[in-house]
Protein backbone atom coordinates (compact mmCIF):
# COMPACT_ATOMS: atom_id res chain seq x y z
CA UNK A 1 0.00 0.00 0.00
CA UNK A 2 1.20 3.51 -0.81
CA UNK A 3 0.14 7.13 -0.39
CA UNK A 4 -1.20 6.95 -3.95
CA UNK A 5 -3.47 4.06 -2.95
CA UNK A 6 -4.76 6.14 -0.05
CA UNK A 7 -5.37 9.16 -2.29
CA UNK A 8 -7.33 6.93 -4.68
CA UNK A 9 -9.52 5.63 -1.86
CA UNK A 10 -10.18 9.16 -0.62
CA UNK A 11 -11.02 10.48 -4.08
CA UNK A 12 -13.42 7.57 -4.62
CA UNK A 13 -15.54 9.00 -1.80
CA UNK A 14 -15.59 12.53 -3.21
CA UNK A 15 -19.09 13.88 -3.94
CA UNK A 16 -19.93 15.22 -7.39
CA UNK A 17 -20.15 18.82 -6.22
CA UNK A 18 -19.21 21.11 -3.35
CA UNK A 19 -16.10 21.33 -1.21
CA UNK A 20 -14.85 17.93 -0.11
CA UNK A 21 -13.33 18.13 3.38
CA UNK A 22 -10.76 15.45 4.21
CA UNK A 23 -9.48 15.15 7.76
CA UNK A 24 -6.18 13.49 8.67
CA UNK A 25 -5.77 12.74 12.37
CA UNK A 26 -3.87 10.47 14.72
CA UNK A 27 -1.34 10.69 17.51
CA UNK A 28 1.16 13.47 17.97
CA UNK A 29 4.17 12.69 15.72
CA UNK A 30 2.26 10.11 13.67
CA UNK A 31 3.16 11.91 10.44
CA UNK A 32 -0.08 13.80 9.82
CA UNK A 33 1.53 16.88 8.26
CA UNK A 34 3.79 14.87 5.98
CA UNK A 35 0.99 12.62 4.78
CA UNK A 36 -1.38 15.56 4.26
CA UNK A 37 1.24 17.27 2.07
CA UNK A 38 1.67 14.09 0.02
CA UNK A 39 -2.09 13.75 -0.40
CA UNK A 40 -2.34 17.38 -1.48
CA UNK A 41 0.12 16.75 -4.30
CA UNK A 42 -1.43 13.46 -5.35
CA UNK A 43 -5.03 14.69 -5.35
CA UNK A 44 -4.12 17.86 -7.23
CA UNK A 45 -3.08 15.59 -10.10
CA UNK A 46 -6.79 14.92 -10.63
CA UNK A 47 -7.19 18.56 -11.66
CA UNK A 48 -8.92 19.57 -8.44
CA UNK A 49 -8.06 22.71 -6.51
CA UNK A 50 -6.66 21.31 -3.27
CA UNK A 51 -5.85 23.34 -0.15
CA UNK A 52 -4.23 22.13 3.06
CA UNK A 53 -4.53 23.56 6.58
CA UNK A 54 -3.90 22.38 10.16
CA UNK A 55 -5.98 22.32 13.31
CA UNK A 56 -3.00 23.72 15.24
CA UNK A 57 -4.12 27.19 14.19
CA UNK A 58 -7.23 26.74 16.33
CA UNK A 59 -5.24 26.15 19.52
CA UNK A 60 -5.83 28.81 22.14
CA UNK A 61 -2.95 31.34 22.31
CA UNK A 62 -0.27 30.60 24.89
CA UNK A 63 -1.28 33.50 27.21
CA UNK A 64 -4.84 32.14 27.28
CA UNK A 65 -3.61 28.62 28.01
CA UNK A 66 -1.41 29.99 30.79
CA UNK A 67 -4.33 31.89 32.33
CA UNK A 68 -6.53 28.80 32.22
CA UNK A 69 -3.84 26.53 33.63
CA UNK A 70 -3.83 24.46 30.44
CA UNK A 71 -0.25 24.97 29.25
CA UNK A 72 0.76 21.41 30.08
CA UNK A 73 -2.34 20.04 28.35
CA UNK A 74 -1.73 21.63 24.95
CA UNK A 75 -3.26 19.36 22.33
CA UNK A 76 -6.08 18.13 24.56
CA UNK A 77 -9.58 19.02 23.26
CA UNK A 78 -10.09 21.81 25.79
CA UNK A 79 -7.04 23.69 24.45
CA UNK A 80 -8.69 24.26 21.06
CA UNK A 81 -11.31 26.76 19.97
CA UNK A 82 -13.52 23.97 18.68
CA UNK A 83 -16.38 26.32 17.85
CA UNK A 84 -14.12 28.39 15.57
CA UNK A 85 -12.80 25.22 13.93
CA UNK A 86 -16.31 23.94 13.23
CA UNK A 87 -17.39 27.36 11.93
CA UNK A 88 -14.43 27.57 9.53
CA UNK A 89 -15.14 24.10 8.12
CA UNK A 90 -18.77 25.07 7.54
CA UNK A 91 -18.07 28.54 6.13
CA UNK A 92 -15.39 27.43 3.66
CA UNK A 93 -18.08 25.47 1.79
CA UNK A 94 -20.07 28.66 1.27
CA UNK A 95 -17.48 31.41 0.82
CA UNK A 96 -14.29 32.91 2.27
CA UNK A 97 -13.19 31.41 5.58
CA UNK A 98 -10.19 32.32 7.72
CA UNK A 99 -7.84 29.59 8.87
CA UNK A 100 -5.34 30.73 11.53
CA UNK A 101 -1.82 29.33 11.52
CA UNK A 102 0.60 27.99 14.11
CA UNK A 103 4.38 27.80 14.42
CA UNK A 104 5.96 24.68 15.88
CA UNK A 105 9.18 26.65 16.28
CA UNK A 106 7.73 29.39 18.49
CA UNK A 107 5.13 26.96 19.88
CA UNK A 108 2.33 29.52 19.46
CA UNK A 109 -0.04 31.02 16.91
CA UNK A 110 1.52 32.75 13.90
CA UNK A 111 -0.90 35.46 12.69
CA UNK A 112 1.38 36.38 9.77
CA UNK A 113 0.72 32.96 8.25
CA UNK A 114 -3.10 33.05 8.52
CA UNK A 115 -4.92 32.13 5.32
CA UNK A 116 -8.34 32.83 3.82
CA UNK A 117 -9.78 30.07 1.65
CA UNK A 118 -12.87 30.21 -0.54
CA UNK A 119 -14.66 27.01 -1.54
CA UNK A 120 -11.73 24.86 -2.71
CA UNK A 121 -12.61 21.63 -4.49
CA UNK A 122 -10.84 19.66 -1.78
CA UNK A 123 -9.76 20.86 1.65
CA UNK A 124 -7.34 18.70 3.63
CA UNK A 125 -7.22 19.53 7.31
CA UNK A 126 -4.72 17.69 9.48
CA UNK A 127 -4.13 17.60 13.19
CA UNK A 128 -5.70 16.75 16.51
CA UNK A 129 -9.26 17.58 17.61
CA UNK A 130 -10.82 16.04 14.50
CA UNK A 131 -13.65 13.53 14.65
CA UNK A 132 -14.72 14.65 18.11
CA UNK A 133 -18.11 15.62 16.67
CA UNK A 134 -18.83 12.03 15.63
CA UNK A 135 -20.73 10.40 18.50
CA UNK A 136 -18.69 7.44 19.79
CA UNK A 137 -21.82 5.30 20.04
CA UNK A 138 -22.66 5.53 16.32
CA UNK A 139 -19.84 7.31 14.51
CA UNK A 140 -22.45 9.27 12.54
CA UNK A 141 -21.06 12.22 10.63
CA UNK A 142 -22.12 15.71 11.61
CA UNK A 143 -23.36 17.56 8.49
CA UNK A 144 -20.93 20.22 7.32
CA UNK A 145 -17.90 18.88 9.16
CA UNK A 146 -15.46 16.21 7.93
CA UNK A 147 -16.56 14.23 4.87
CA UNK A 148 -13.76 11.68 4.96
CA UNK A 149 -11.80 11.14 8.18
CA UNK A 150 -8.44 9.37 7.91
CA UNK A 151 -6.85 8.01 11.08
CA UNK A 152 -3.10 7.27 11.21
CA UNK A 153 -2.33 4.33 13.46
CA UNK A 154 0.98 2.86 14.66
CA UNK A 155 2.45 0.99 17.60
CA UNK A 156 2.89 3.20 20.67
CA UNK A 157 6.62 2.44 20.74
CA UNK A 158 6.99 3.82 17.21
CA UNK A 159 4.93 6.90 18.05
CA UNK A 160 7.12 7.64 21.07
CA UNK A 161 10.29 7.19 19.02
CA UNK A 162 8.99 9.52 16.32
CA UNK A 163 8.04 12.14 18.91
CA UNK A 164 11.47 12.03 20.56
CA UNK A 165 13.18 12.28 17.17
CA UNK A 166 11.06 15.30 16.21
CA UNK A 167 11.71 16.97 19.57
CA UNK A 168 15.45 16.54 19.04
CA UNK A 169 15.28 18.12 15.59
CA UNK A 170 13.72 21.25 17.10
CA UNK A 171 16.18 21.13 20.02
CA UNK A 172 19.16 21.00 17.67
CA UNK A 173 17.81 23.79 15.45
CA UNK A 174 17.27 26.04 18.48
CA UNK A 175 21.03 26.35 18.94
CA UNK A 176 21.07 28.93 16.17
CA UNK A 177 17.57 30.36 16.58
CA UNK A 178 16.99 32.52 19.67
CA UNK A 179 13.30 32.88 18.74
CA UNK A 180 12.71 29.14 19.06
CA UNK A 181 10.63 27.84 21.94
CA UNK A 182 13.24 25.11 22.35
CA UNK A 183 16.02 27.53 23.29
CA UNK A 184 15.04 27.04 26.93
CA UNK A 185 16.07 23.40 26.65
CA UNK A 186 19.54 24.07 25.22
CA UNK A 187 20.96 23.97 28.75
CA UNK A 188 20.31 20.22 28.64
CA UNK A 189 22.86 17.86 27.12
CA UNK A 190 21.59 15.45 24.44
CA UNK A 191 20.76 12.70 26.92
CA UNK A 192 18.91 15.17 29.13
CA UNK A 193 16.94 16.56 26.19
CA UNK A 194 15.93 13.08 25.10
CA UNK A 195 14.87 12.23 28.65
CA UNK A 196 12.76 15.38 28.73
CA UNK A 197 11.12 14.45 25.43
CA UNK A 198 10.23 11.01 26.79
CA UNK A 199 8.78 12.60 29.92
CA UNK A 200 6.62 14.91 27.80
CA UNK A 201 5.44 11.92 25.80
CA UNK A 202 4.57 9.90 28.91
CA UNK A 203 3.01 12.78 30.83
CA UNK A 204 1.09 14.63 28.11
CA UNK A 205 0.96 13.05 24.68
CA UNK A 206 0.33 9.44 25.67
CA UNK A 207 -2.56 10.27 28.04
CA UNK A 208 -4.09 12.46 25.32
CA UNK A 209 -3.70 9.63 22.82
CA UNK A 210 -5.38 7.09 25.08
CA UNK A 211 -8.22 9.32 26.27
CA UNK A 212 -9.08 11.47 23.27
CA UNK A 213 -7.25 10.57 20.06
CA UNK A 214 -7.30 6.77 19.82
CA UNK A 215 -11.10 6.54 20.38
CA UNK A 216 -11.59 8.42 17.09
CA UNK A 217 -10.11 5.43 15.24
CA UNK A 218 -13.30 3.43 15.76
CA UNK A 219 -15.38 5.81 13.67
CA UNK A 220 -12.87 7.04 11.10
CA UNK A 221 -13.68 6.35 7.45
CA UNK A 222 -10.20 5.05 6.62
CA UNK A 223 -7.56 3.71 9.01
CA UNK A 224 -3.93 3.77 7.89
CA UNK A 225 -1.52 1.47 9.71
CA UNK A 226 2.10 2.60 9.58
CA UNK A 227 5.31 0.68 10.17
CA UNK A 228 8.42 1.79 12.10
CA UNK A 229 9.76 3.65 9.04
CA UNK A 230 6.45 5.50 8.48
CA UNK A 231 5.66 3.27 5.48
CA UNK A 232 1.99 2.40 5.00
CA UNK A 233 1.38 -1.24 5.89
CA UNK A 234 -2.38 -1.34 5.39
CA UNK A 235 -5.42 0.82 4.66
CA UNK A 236 -8.65 -0.40 6.20
CA UNK A 237 -12.20 0.77 5.86
CA UNK A 238 -13.30 2.32 9.13
CA UNK A 239 -16.48 1.73 11.04
CA UNK A 240 -18.15 5.11 10.57
CA UNK A 241 -21.87 4.97 9.85
CA UNK A 242 -22.61 6.29 6.39
CA UNK A 243 -19.11 5.65 5.06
Amino acid sequence: MTEADLAEKILARRPSEGTYVVGVTGSVASGKSTLAAQLETLMAESGAQVERVATDGFLLPNPVLDAKGLTNRKGFPETYDLAALAAALTTVRQGPARFPAYSHVTYDLDPAADRTLDRPDILIIEGLALGLDRPPQTGEKTPGAIDCLVYLDADEAHLEAWFVARFMVFWEAAEGDPASFYVRFRTFDRAGAEALARAVWAGINLPNLVAHIAPVRAHADLVVMKGPDHAILDIAEGGAVGS
